[in-house]
């Protein structure tokens, strides 16, 4: 798996609204109705996640979960950091 070129991530980025580039990795603040729905996200997630084999780095408070995508055998953002970020974007979408 090879990293994002600049062209390639500037692709992906314009078809992942509300992601950004934070530190060298795929960065999104998902905002829910409160800590149930926030829990359940990450609860619904960690069973695609788990099939995909490919892990975010997330953090919650509340009713925020915090997520930073990369790929740390290719040292930076691939396509499974955009598939998964997509994947993110639809299960959130269902809980919000």
């Amino acid at each position: 798996m090879q990293k994002f070129s600049g062209p390639e991530l500037k692709e992906a980025l314009f078809s992942l609204p509300g992601w950004a580039v934070v530190e060298g990795k795929l960065h999104k603040e998902y905002k829910f109705a409160d800590f149930i729905h926030a829990f359940g996200f990450m609860a619904t997630a960690a069973l695609a996640i788990e099939k995909m084999g490919h892990h975010p780095e997330w953090f919650n408070v509340y009713n925020r979960v915090m997520v930073d995508l990369t790929t740390h055998d290719a040292q930076g953002i691939t396509s499974k950091d955009a598939d998964l970020a997509r994947i993110l974007d639809d299960i959130a979408s269902k809980l919000q």
